[in-house]
């Protein structure tokens, strides 16, 4: 093609846009790397580097003639389309994930000799959160358990904790895991249902392997609907074991403790926002980390003597579907972990990464756990099928930022070119190297555990027998509300199975946790409830640290919506929503079209804004029925209001309001669902309007902070209100506002 073929029209070339500047008070430390393998230049190019006039049309036999085999770049760039993507993971296929840095606090030095827990060492990671049963193409919000696992850069190699949101797992021994894999998800002859537990092959499979008794139970409750991955706790799940520089040793249970506590969607938000914004998790960790709001980790062990018999208070310690309460043995915090920046390309870092517990570091090691032992085979099994070979080590988001001197050689995905000619040992033809660390302190040392003498043989031991103790300590340790949950939540799933045997088996089991708890699902489920088992007199006392209620925390990166009538502003909205922001809050303007709000865009229009999407609601106005305020173009605009400013038909019927439907609907699905609603001047008549004054039992909705005991606050002023609901926000939820079912 002619030189002068080009498209006058075509953009000139231009560096690409650099990556989001850091926060100027979170400035990311030092040591960040911009991946060695990514592209560069400004002009076009083959893979091979040549550089290309034309990719719009193919080269053919005349304008109007048949394509031609020898057109290179077509083929070149149609092949590589053909192969863009790779086998998704059995489990963990949706995923979202960030870098960051894990900062030691030293407070572990005295018990392992792992570099990256040294006094002051920071160390960069990379972490994954992620749905387990769901496909790629799954809802974030799912009831089901979530990945938390996290890469460390180390000194001394990649250490992966590769984690979960809830303490304890569905069986004991890995033999088991593609049982529960394949019960879990969705029956093969139709594929559906997917990524839930509500259906009858996962129930027929817990109700008759009744280890998984504990961990449902937990899937249930509000864990398995996090209201944002920054806000989920994550444990190991495994007993790991430590040794000092003095070659003691002793087990650890390790866990993630969110800076911002620990909670959940309620289950109508976590529906809604599976049809209608399904990438909410990942969305949000994205949307705090480049608003700054960069969430926090603590990484705490609950130290456990290595005793012989590797049992603690009764409880066995190579179980992995038993949890130690926290009051036996406190999580002492020894770390911080903040995530900072965003991935670059989702593909080459969130897809490709590929974590394995058998990544470890010196001064951790493994038990004998029959899961984990089973994981550290199976992690390695599958990436070589998913990344093509054996060399996924070698993709830039898992290359150790240590050296690296593995004799492992050739293969698909080879990316190194090698020197000498010994890849083996002994030799002596390359020097003798790489020779083995020998008594370097810094190797890592298989521990010198003893090994009972014993048979070989297929079984468990006696203390794996217990199924029911600790979901029942679960059940006892949870507030009455959140055991309401529960009650729904296995009412909800089991009233999906179609096979009535199924639902009867399971209800049995939860004979044998609670009395409460069978009877009230099996009244849900129009089911007799047998006779409830009676607890052994041993039974553990309830532990405060298993309820996610009842505390107060940071509320930086919550979102606050602001409704506002462009029309009728009040003075001090530019002061309120500095304040918010000063208070670490996040405002999303909600407005009755888009724009500019004193001198802010407009994030959300009437048409667009979805209660889900808010953790409180601040009215600073009371706008009218915008023009797209009708039914047959928005449901929401049908909303019945019942207020003083309601107009009503011949029959007495509300049929409108001065305040635009849509608007009311927002404020009553934040009473629905526990939020704080704070309003000021003209958003106290949205209160009105929308019935939630009428909710308030008495209490005199006038005066700044009145009505605060169910979460409605009518403020004299704008920083009146922000202050009001971000005190509220401190809480999560206002749960008082609705009375929990009677035992």
């Amino acid at each position: 093609m002619a030189d002068d073929a080009h498209d006058s029209s075509s953009p000139t070339p231009r560096d690409a846009a650099p990556p989001a500047a850091a926060q100027p008070d979170e400035a990311q430390p030092a040591g960040y790397r911009v991946p060695p393998l990514s592209q560069e230049g400004r002009t076009l190019t083959t893979s091979q580097g040549l550089r290309l006039r034309d990719t719009d049309h193919s080269l053919r036999a005349g304008a109007r003639g048949p394509s031609l085999l020898q057109d290179h770049h077509l083929r070149e760039k149609i092949t590589h389309f053909d192969h863009e993507r790779i086998p998704e993971r059995v489990v963990h296929a949706r995923g979202a994930a960030a870098h960051g840095h894990f900062e030691s606090y030293g407070t572990a030095a005295s018990r392992t000799v792992a570099d990256f827990l040294a006094p002051g060492r920071v160390t960069e990671v990379f972490t994954r959160f992620s749905t387990v049963v769901g496909s790629r193409g799954s809802a974030d919000t799912v009831r089901d358990t979530r990945g938390f696992a996290t890469r460390f850069y180390t000194r001394e190699g990649n250490y992966d904790l590769v984690a979960n949101n809830i303490p304890v797992f569905f069986i004991q021994d890995g033999i088991k895991f593609p049982d529960i894999i394949h019960a879990a998800k969705p029956h093969p002859d139709r594929e559906i249902p997917q990524a839930q537990s509500a259906h009858d092959t996962f129930w027929d499979f817990v109700s008759l392997h009744t280890e998984a008794q504990h961990h449902a139970i937990w899937q249930m409750s509000d864990r398995a609907v996090p209201r944002s991955y920054r806000m989920m706790e994550g444990f190991g799940i495994h007993t790991f074991r430590l040794t000092d520089a003095e070659g003691g040793t002793c087990l650890v249970k390790l866990h993630w403790k969110p800076l911002l506590g620990v909670h959940s969607l309620t289950w109508e938000e976590a529906q809604m926002l599976g049809g209608a914004d399904p990438d909410f998790h990942r969305r949000d960790l994205a949307d705090a980390i480049d608003a700054g709001h960069f969430p926090r980790w603590e990484l705490g062990m609950q130290v456990l003597p290595d005793s012989a018999e590797e049992m603690f208070e009764g409880i066995d310690l190579l179980d992995p579907t038993k949890l130690i309460p926290e009051e036996l043995a406190p999580v002492q915090p020894v770390g911080l972990l903040t995530l900072d920046r965003n991935p670059t390309n989702y593909f080459a870092e969130t897809e490709q990464v590929a974590f394995h517990p058998g990544n470890l570091a010196p001064g951790i090691d493994v038990t004998d756990d029959p899961l984990l032992q089973a994981r550290l085979f199976s992690y390695i099994d599958t990436q070589i099928t998913r990344l093509g070979g054996p060399n996924f080590s070698q993709l830039p988001i898992n290359r150790p930022h240590a050296p690296v001197d593995d004799m492992l050689r050739d293969g698909f995905g080879q990316q190194a070119v090698h020197e000498g000619i010994a890849p083996y040992s002994p030799n002596s033809l390359d020097g003798g190297c790489p020779m083995t660390a020998g008594a370097d302190p810094s190797a890592f040392l298989d521990v010198p555990a003893p090994v009972a003498g014993s048979v070989r043989e297929r079984r468990a031991p006696a203390s794996f027998e217990d199924h029911f103790s600790q979901a029942r300590l679960f059940w006892r340790s949870l507030t009455a509300l959140e055991r309401d949950h529960v009650v729904a939540a296995y009412s909800f799933e089991l009233g999906r199975c179609r096979e009535v045997a199924v639902r009867e088996r399971q209800v049995q089991c939860l004979a044998r946790i609670d009395a409460e708890l069978c009877r009230r699902v099996a009244a849900a489920l129009g089911l007799p409830a047998p006779e409830a088992e009676e607890p052994p007199a041993e039974d553990m006392p309830p532990s405060a640290a298993l309820s996610q209620l009842g505390g107060r925390w940071p509320v930086d990166g919550r979102v606050v919506g602001v409704v506002v009538d462009p029309d009728v502003l009040p003075r001090d909205l530019e002061a309120t929503l500095a304040e918010l922001e000063t208070a670490r809050l996040r405002p999303l303007i909600i407005a009755p079209q888009g724009g500019e709000v004193v001198g802010r865009p407009v994030d959300r229009t009437f048409a667009t804004a979805q209660t889900f999407e808010l953790d409180g609601i601040l009215l600073a106005g009371a706008p009218a029925a915008a023009v797209d305020a009708r039914p047959t173009v928005d449901a929401r605009a049908g909303t019945p209001v019942t207020g003083a400013a309601a107009v009503v038909d011949g029959a007495g019927r509300a049929v409108a309001s001065a305040v635009d439907p849509r608007v009311i609907a927002l404020v009553q699905g934040c009473w629905r669902h526990a939020k704080p609603i704070a309003a000021w001047q003209d958003g106290e008549q949205v209160v009105e309007d929308s019935g939630v004054a009428g909710r308030l039992a008495g209490l005199d909705p006038s005066g700044a902070g009145s009505g605060a005991a169910a979460g409605v606050v009518i403020a004299a002023d704008g920083l009146a209100a922000a202050e009001a609901l971000r005190d509220l926000l401190a809480e999560h939820r206002v749960w008082t506002r609705f009375e929990p079912a009677a035992s």
